[in-house]
Order: structure tokens, then sequence, then C-alpha cells
């Protein structure tokens, strides 16, 4: 806690003493006339002020609440009647003094108000130390979160770049002695990857726009691979590809489409990605022509950690449905809030 938030709690904690004493003040000054209203203004102040900066300081000392209530009670009491009447306030205490059998008239209500007083003032405070302790539950559980989001992400990047990469690398391998040419693009195409997932991996939130970077790479290295086995659609505004997308939501989508769609086919087909703005969600399409869900292999790692970072980032605001595209294929339909 800095400097600034240790005197805005003390004078957030002044202000509240301040409107008690007040409030007590006015309270028996209606009831006993107000010309004592100078007198109660007086003793209510010291008796609050007193057991305010009594009860900071015996609360440091780790004492149990009870003994701390009755100390500072026991002291604020007479202390605060006596510094009241040496500021000119009447003097509740020698009053007593002279009049001993009358002395309860006097005594009694003060304590039961200072007691009173006392006790909303500490219902407050651990509202606020329970309320802390939430705010404090709260944020461990958005780091753990955090952590555990990010350590799904990094566990499906390792799953997904090795293999991706040494596929390439060994389609590089077979194509050097009969294509050079292709060779080289592949080569290119997959520096192009490289860098944007590299890019990607330093930043926890990427844009729409980085998204479809990489994963045109990845399309641009498939087709090389595929010929014309594969086209590929891409419909995205311009001004959508500002919009916040975390990474690899959108990758593995494509990357489904084409080993669970397309591969498959023998006469390959298309691939097609979308993008709109559906009022404060983004909707993302990944279709393909390939050879649809009955016929492809079951749902694996990618979709079930999809749905698991969908369900961590954003709770049930995101969904991830997958259903047959017509005349056949697989349509994949992502579903994020914006903000």
């Amino acid at each position: 806690m800095n400097a600034y938030q240790r005197w805005s709690g003390v004078l957030q904690e002044f202000a509240i003493c301040s409107c008690i004493n007040l409030a007590i003040a006015l309270f028996f000054s209606s009831l006993g006339g107000w010309g004592r209203l100078y007198d109660n203004v007086l003793i209510s102040f010291c008796i609050g002020y007193s057991c305010w900066l009594s009860g900071s300081v015996l609360g440091r000392l780790k004492l149990n609440r009870a003994l701390v209530y009755v100390l500072v009670l026991l002291f604020s009491v007479p202390f605060g009647l006596k510094l009241a009447a040496w500021l000119g306030a009447f003097d509740v205490l020698a009053q007593a003094l002279r009049v001993p059998e009358r002395a309860y008239l006097f005594l009694v209500p003060t304590l039961l108000v200072a007691m009173f007083a006392m006790t909303l003032s500490l219902l407050y405070y651990r509202s606020q130390a329970l309320a802390g302790e939430l705010e404090a539950t709260r944020r461990r559980e958005a780091e753990s979160r955090e952590a555990q989001t990010a350590a799904q992400l990094a566990m499906l990047q390792a799953q997904i770049e090795p293999h991706f990469l040494f596929n390439t690398l060994a389609n590089v391998q077979s194509l050097i002695e009969i294509d050079p040419p292709r060779a080289s693009t592949m080569l290119r195409h997959l520096n192009t990857y490289l860098r944007a997932s590299l890019a990607r991996s330093r930043n926890a939130q990427g844009t729409l726009g980085q998204e479809l970077e990489l994963v045109g790479a990845l399309l641009d290295i498939a087709a090389i691979r595929m010929g014309e086995r594969l086209r590929v659609r891409v419909q995205v505004a311009e001004e959508l590809k500002s919009l916040p997308l975390p990474p690899l939501l959108l990758q593995p989508l494509v990357e489904n489409a084409l080993k669970h769609g397309l591969e498959p086919s023998v006469t390959g087909g298309e691939i097609a990605i979308l993008a709109e703005r559906d009022g404060a969600a983004l909707r993302l399409m990944v279709s393909d022509s390939g050879v649809g869900i009955a016929e492809s292999a079951p749902a694996g790692v990618g979709l079930a950690n999809i749905r698991e970072r969908l369900a961590a980032l954003y709770g049930p605001a995101a969904q991830l449905r997958l259903s047959p595209s017509q005349p056949r294929g697989v349509l994949a339909e992502l579903v994020l809030p914006i903000a």
C-alpha cells in the first residue's frame, strides 16, 4: 500500500468518525434541548476521536478484539469527557462526583452511546476488511485463470507447431531435388509463418489481422503441398482486422478443415474464412467443402482446447459450434464478445 492509499484511508476513517460524532451530538441535543448543542458537540467529538485514535493504536498490538473494545471504552470515555470540559464544555465527570447518587444519569447514556458508536465502527471496518479479502480472492482467482489459460496456450502451441514444422520441412526436403522453385516458395511461406508465430508468442492478446496473417502463411504452405486440390476464400472487412482475438482460436479450426475435411477428399475442395460483426460480438466462420462430419476423424485436442479456453476467457458469452455445410463439408462457427 503506497502513501497515497494510506492517507486516503485515514481521511476516510476521519470523515466517518466525524459524521458519527455529529450524529450523536445532534441526537443528545434533540433530547435535552438545543441550548446544550455546543457542549454535546464538544463531548461527542472528544470521545469519538479518542475512541478512533486509541482503537487504531491498540489495533496494531494484535490483541483480542473484545479486549481492545473494553480498553478503548474504559480509556476514551473519561478522557474524552475531561478533554471536552477542558475545552469549555459541561464537565460531566465533575457533576457525577458532586452528586454520586445521580451519576448514572450522566454516565450510563454516555457509555451506551459510546458502545453503540463503537459497534457501528467495528461493523464498518469489519465489512471493509471482508470486502478487501474478497477482492484479493477475486484477484488471485483471476491471476490463476490467466496462468492456466497461458499454460493451455503454451501446451496447444507446443502440440501444433512442432508437428506442422516437421511436416513442412519434410516437404521442403522432398521438393529440393525435384522442384527447387517450389521448395524455395515453401521456405519463404514458412519464414512468414514463423515470424508471425514468434510475434504472437510474445503477446497474450493478438488481433484478427495478425491471426489471418498466420493462417494465410499456413494455407500458402498447404497450397504448395495440395496444389489445385485446395482453394481458399477469405472475406474479412478491413475494419474488423484490428479487433482483439486471442491466439490459437482460429488456426486450429483451419487446420481441422485441412486435415479432416480436405486432405481425405480425393478432389479436395475450398476453405472459406469469413468474419462479421454481430452487435457486440465477433462471428468467425471457417467452412470447408470436404468429406464432412460423418466421414471425418473425431474431434481431437484442438477443439477441446478451444472450448476450454473460451470458457476460461469469456465464460458463457463465447461459443464454438460445428455443423454440416451444404452441399457437403463442415462449418465451424466461433462467436466471441468484442469488449
